[in-house]
């Protein structure tokens, strides 16, 4: 794990869930998370100091940095293997762009498309996408297979891949794994150095304003991947990098790094602070908790999860979510709920409660 953030007091769940104005019947951490007190302080006050010309980018810079190795610290990775930027799919398109000509990408079947079209684009060079459902993903591994890009919580479901036996499957094969921890990290634990490279938005369950997405990459595939949307925040030296003719990129992963939108990295210090002063496990288990709960009161096989999901093709549970106050989520023809830091044992009642469970 990365040590390069300086040691403070872990927090308590209790007192992270202390730092949420909101959250009692908000079940989309899925779809968006909410920022804690910290954040909405940080934001405001960033936003004073702008109009009143107290700011610079050079300050702007370090609260990149800080950024960077607290998430580097929350997802057990050395912070010289964590790129920075904007969105997953610039982050998995540049990915994409790598894969050899004529190559073979193993996608899930029905997996979130930041993670599929990117790699659809390059049919143009051959490569080829085969889908797999992500139970069966790592029995679908072959010879033929360059790259295994999933997510590890899927969108949709809530399901959780088999990280271990896709690992696995992969490194006897040759094949490189990208991994999407988007809907994962924040109250999944994730070691980011299983994976060749992973990719996250911090803006669901880290809380953060969008705009803060961020790239890990294993030292041996940096090697096999092409920077193609290099600027200057991708040099060696960024502020010696703003002006041509000569291209001087860093030695580790910052080779990668997508210019950062600087206000919503002054909301994300605070929040992925929170997240790397937790214990990720206890997160889990809270989430897991309500969510097997509301399982055991729907009539329906408990999960694991913390993102659950049961039919409803017309919409019309959402609706009665919605009516009783309730902000929940429909996906591919399902109702999603998610639970996070901010919710409790009410929600799951007041869940039942609309659908007249």
């Amino acid at each position: 794990m990365s040590s390069s953030t300086t040691a403070i007091p872990a927090l308590t769940l209790a007192e992270a869930q202390s730092r949420f104005s909101a959250g009692h019947g908000y079940l989309a951490a899925c779809t968006l998370g909410l920022p804690s007190r910290d954040t909405v302080a940080a934001m405001t006050a960033d936003a004073t100091d702008w109009a009143h010309a107290r700011v610079s980018a050079a300050g702007y810079g370090d609260i990149v940095e800080e950024v960077r190795g607290s998430f580097a610290e929350l997802v057990s990775i050395d912070r010289d293997r964590v790129a920075i930027g904007s969105q997953v799919s610039v982050m998995a398109g540049m990915v994409a762009a790598s894969v050899p000509d004529g190559a073979e990408v193993l996608c899930v079947d029905g997996d979130f498309s930041s993670m599929v079209f990117p790699f659809l684009a390059h049919a143009h060079r051959g490569v080829t996408v085969r889908h797999a459902p992500l139970a069966d993903l790592a029995g679908s591994i072959g010879p033929a297979t360059w790259l295994v890009a999933f997510s590890l919580v899927q969108s949709a479901t809530g399901a959780i891949a088999d990280a271990t036996a896709i690992t696995a499957a992969a490194r006897a094969h040759g094949a490189r794994t990208f991994c999407d921890t988007t809907q994962a990290t924040g109250w999944l634990p994730v070691d980011a150095s299983q994976f060749d490279a992973t990719t996250c938005h911090a803006y669901k369950w880290l809380c953060s304003p969008r705009g803060v997405a961020f790239l890990t990459v294993s030292p041996e595939f940096q090697t096999e991947l092409r920077p193609n949307q290099v600027g200057w925040y991708a040099g060696r030296d960024p502020w010696a990098s703003c002006y041509g003719p000569e291209m001087n990129l860093a030695d580790d992963a910052r080779q990668f790094d997508v210019s950062p939108a600087w206000q919503a990295w002054v909301g994300a210090r605070p929040a992925i602070d929170l997240f790397r002063r937790l214990d990720i496990a206890e997160v889990r288990d809270h989430s897991v908790g309500l969510g097997d709960a509301l399982c055991d009161g729907l009539g329906i096989a408990r999960t694991g999860q913390a993102i659950v999901t049961w039919p409803d093709a017309d919409g019309g549970d959402v609706a009665r979510l919605a009516a009783a106050g309730i902000t929940a989520s429909a996906r591919a023809g399902r109702a999603r709920v998610a639970f996070h830091l901010w919710n409790s044992a009410d929600d799951v009642a007041d869940v039942l409660t609309a659908l007249g469970r």
